[in-house]
């Protein structure tokens, strides 16, 4: 069994009544840090699935002082609203809480099978969480991805989902090489028991990337990856996530991660950090390249910059250099 951590990092907010976790075959995880509003629009299509499989719902406060997420979400588990409990991981980051959340589903929930991913500004198709289930039991895929649909504050930014920052890595149902994002997943019962706490790194706590690097080790220990395309979640994009800086600085922070995971990866193998290194070089020197290609294919000098931007942020992480875009989050 995994235990909550003992140094009171993790603490149990509030939970419904009458839950009998021992019936319970799937959790859908969901971190929140500032967004009550958009968490409980989150939850209101999480309990609006159509499933006919009994799931609970554990909401992860990231926010220790004022927890207006929790406040806000209380309510709604203490009438029975809906099935789980509002836990608080007192230690700041989204490795954090993910890793609180997986340790109490574990912990909480004897029998689960599938564990779920959604984040605070996300809405969940009525038919998420069944079609996630049902591509992991069809593909016998350990840890499935789904699509992250961009909802674009304004209407006229739509011409940025195209934008590989927001577009998804896969188009058609079936078993992938890798996942990237923890923004819509399924992770079976089998790898967290399998991986053993903490999940994320901690380390990646503000710059982002411990998803990354977690499916990163997931499937070097042979677990199966899915993609379900048909399990769509809408995620809410503030105009701000549209603005060129923010676009170069996640751009940039793309390639710190991928350098960063690609270095744990290589540990203990000959020549692992001058391999990468090397890597990183040939790429940069390619960038301008793949990006004359992506600026004829697609007509955007934005998705021209984008392999530029990475392979920079590459070579910028042998140097120390780490972009904490959730540092700040309200500027994120």
């Amino acid at each position: 069994m995994i235990p909550l951590p003992s140094d009171g990092s993790v603490s149990i907010a509030g939970r419904s009544p009458g839950l009998v976790a021992a019936a319970v075959e799937a959790v859908v995880t969901l971190p929140t840090f500032k967004r009550p509003e958009q968490l409980l629009a989150t939850l209101a299509s999480l309990k609006a699935q159509q499933t006919g499989r009994r799931f609970a719902v554990i909401v992860m406060e990231n926010e220790a002082e004022a927890r207006a997420g929790a406040k806000a979400a209380l309510p709604l588990f203490e009438r029975g609203d809906i099935a789980g409990m509002v836990i608080v991981a007192h230690e700041r980051g989204n490795c954090s809480a993910y890793n609180a959340g997986w340790q109490t589903a574990i912990l909480h929930f004897p029998d689960f099978r599938h564990l779920l991913v959604i984040d605070d500004d996300e809405i969940a198709d009525p038919h998420w969480l069944e079609r996630m289930c049902k591509a992991a039991e069809a593909l016998g895929a350990d840890i499935v991805g789904g699509p992250q649909v961009p909802v674009f504050a304004d209407a006229a930014h739509a011409r940025w989902a195209a934008h590989p920052v927001f577009a998804s890595p896969y188009r058609e149902t079936g078993r992938v090489p890798a996942l990237y994002s923890s923004g819509n997943l399924l992770v079976g019962r089998n790898v967290l028991t399998a991986m053993c706490p903490p999940f994320l790194d901690l380390k990646f706590n503000f710059i982002g990337g411990g998803d990354a690097d977690f499916l990163s080790r997931a499937a070097q220990r042979g677990f199966v990856l899915g993609w379900c395309a048909e399990a769509q979640v809408h995620e809410t994009v503030p105009a701000r996530r549209v603005e060129a800086d923010w676009i170069r600085a996640r751009s940039l922070r793309n390639g710190v991660i991928s350098t960063l995971v690609e270095k744990k990866k290589r540990a203990g193998t000959p020549f692992a950090g001058t391999k990468v290194f090397l890597k990183s070089l040939a790429l940069l020197a390619a960038s301008p390249f793949r990006g004359a290609v992506r600026l004829t294919r697609t007509g955007s000098a934005a998705a021209a910059l984008y392999p530029v931007h990475v392979a920079l942020g590459r070579v910028l992480a042998e140097f120390g250099y780490a972009n904490e875009q959730y540092r700040q989050p309200e500027k994120n």
